[in-house]
């Protein structure tokens, strides 16, 4: 199973997010999981730098740009440097703030160009009894892999987050049946781009409130590959819960 760890604005101290580091890194010594922490892009170079552990540091996003006059903007060669080794690109969040499929497309390229792993976020708004959502999901792995390689296909990792279902408690979330049909969906969608039973090596994440009560469900009957998870990932004790009701 693979655990992303998405921190988003949560953490703003440094004390704090070495105290997630250090529990992090305890869990992953076990070997059973790959976890991948998203710290704010403040602290990543220092949680991240001269990192030998079995943990990985992610960007939570990259600019568009490659550098030169663009005040604020964190580029993906910057975030190579600092120890990100994963991005996060078109997070739901990011898109309510602008980023079009045409921009996930560009930020990818440049992740990808860099050698980050990208963890591209798909997901529907909401869904609908004749099934468009289906439709809009396609679109944003369609508009998002059509431009690449086939080895660059080949190094995303997919994390299906349904917006609807972000925020509520466990038992209102995503059912297991429901998760199923849409892993195998986007892995039908991800046959049109990678050849052979490639499109069975590409991970699948689920982030779409995802806690301690849910997880085991989640990741027993679903067949994603691990979970992309946001504020129950920035409180040590929770984190620690979701990793153990894993193992």
């Amino acid at each position: 199973m693979i655990i992303a760890a998405n921190w988003k604005a949560y953490v703003e101290d440094v004390e704090r997010a070495k105290k997630l580091v250090a529990a992090a890194k305890r869990l992953a010594r076990s070997g059973t999981h790959q976890i991948i922490l998203a710290p704010p892009s403040v602290f990543l170079g220092l949680l991240a730098s001269g990192n030998h552990s079995a943990v990985a540091f992610s960007a939570q996003d990259v600019s568009r740009t490659t550098g030169g006059a663009q005040t604020g903007e964190n580029t993906a060669q910057a975030f190579v440097v600092a120890g990100a080794t994963h991005a996060i690109i078109g997070h739901s969040e990011r898109r309510a703030m602008g980023d079009t499929n045409a921009i996930v497309s560009e930020k990818l390229a440049h992740a990808l160009a860099q050698g980050l792993t990208p963890i591209l976020c798909i997901g529907e708004r909401e869904r609908d009894e004749e099934s468009h959502y289906l439709s809009f999901v396609r679109e944003e792995i369609e508009t998002a892999f059509a431009p690449l390689s086939s080895k660059e296909r080949q190094r995303i990792m997919l994390a299906y987050e349904p917006i609807w279902a972000i925020g509520k408690t466990a038992s209102e979330a995503m059912r297991p049946d429901e998760l199923v049909e849409m892993v195998l969906y986007i892995r039908k969608v991800l046959t049109q781009y990678l050849p052979g039973k490639a499109a069975t090596n590409i991970s699948i994440l689920y982030g779409g409130s995802v806690e301690p009560e849910n997880i085991r469900a989640l990741a027993g009957e679903s067949q994603v590959d691990g979970f992309l998870i946001g504020h129950a990932s920035v409180e040590v004790h929770s984190f620690e819960a979701l990793v153990k009701e894993l193992a």
